[in-house]
């Protein structure tokens, strides 16, 4: 296990194996975001647990050779590491069985997560996470400490329910979401009309200063404090669109890290994640300049 000075994202929630029918690859939303972001060259590390198993041992290695802080992986003595059976439907898109419970949702609150979820410049959570009552208590008491606080909505019935994420959204300073999901929690107090209506009403209901909305192949827009930008999304062949979103958020917030414009950041954020659904898996072995040529690629094609 690796240990990382100048913590600069802390990721929070499940560690798991996809079931793909290709076979099981490592994933899990927080730890698919960490393994980009280190890619991208930012320290990342994740809260989560595994069980005391093959699969758990596996994933710490996996990880760890992928470079993300794992010494925050506790080892759960009753449950097991998390399973996830996935398969795609006839749009690309990803339908998921996630066993429940899992080792994920018994984390526990100790002073090390909270020093360092307190100590880091991003702290990155999702609605998944919460599902269960050990779990979601943890999160709640490392969003009192954290500082940016990046909330990747998951919502994959049933393990949501609309009390709770109201609470997370309004703890939330950024929104990641997808469209669908945009429409459900729009829809619950909203009638707008369209998507910029929605993000607005979001943001100003919850109190979020910036807001993040994927469009699949359609792109993706980013509104913030200063305006609304938005990307038409960069073309490919879809191996399988399993952590694309992930990727897409590790590429913005390393944007942000970096000071970048949003135009640049969301630029490349599209192309990252786009790259990723032309790969199979969550976390596919890859260098920058693949992305990169993906990009100019297609900015040379307009």
């Amino acid at each position: 296990m690796n240990t990382l000075g100048g913590q600069q994202v802390v990721c929070f929630g499940e560690v798991l194996w996809d079931v793909l029918p290709t076979g099981a690859v490592p994933g899990g939303a927080p730890v698919n975001v960490a393994y980009h972001l280190q890619k991208l060259s930012k320290n990342a590390g994740v809260i989560s647990r595994i069980g005391n198993d093959k699969n758990g041992d596996d994933l710490v290695k996996i990880f760890s050779d992928f470079g993300v802080n794992t010494q925050y992986f506790q080892v759960d003595q009753k449950y097991n590491t998390g399973l996830v059976y996935a398969n795609s439907n006839n749009k690309n898109e990803v339908v998921y069985d996630i066993v429940m419970p899992s080792a994920w949702d018994f984390i526990e609150l100790n002073d090390a997560s909270v020093n360092l979820a307190a100590s880091a410049d991003y702290f990155v959570f999702g609605s998944l996470a919460a599902r269960q009552p050990v779990s979601q208590a943890t999160l709640l008491a490392l969003l009192e400490v954290a500082n940016k606080k990046v909330l990747d909505i998951n919502l994959r019935p049933p393990h949501f329910k609309k009390d709770l994420l109201e609470l997370l959204l309004h703890k939330a300073d950024i929104l990641k979401l997808n469209e669908s999901e945009l429409d459900i929690i729009s829809g619950w107090e909203n009638d707008a009309a369209n998507v910029y209506q929605k993000i607005d009403g979001i943001k100003q209901k919850y109190s979020v200063d910036e807001v993040i909305v994927t469009l699949g192949e359609d792109g993706a827009i980013f509104s913030n404090t200063s305006g609304t930008f938005t990307h038409p999304g960069f073309k490919v062949t879809v191996a399988d669109t399993v952590g694309s979103g992930d990727a897409f958020l590790a590429g913005l917030i390393a944007g942000f890290i970096d000071g970048q414009a949003p135009e640049v950041a969301l630029n490349f954020a599209s192309g990252l994640g786009a790259f990723i659904a032309s790969q199979h898996g969550a976390c596919p072995t890859y260098v920058l300049s693949q992305v990169d040529a993906l990009i100019g690629d297609v900015n040379a094609q307009k």
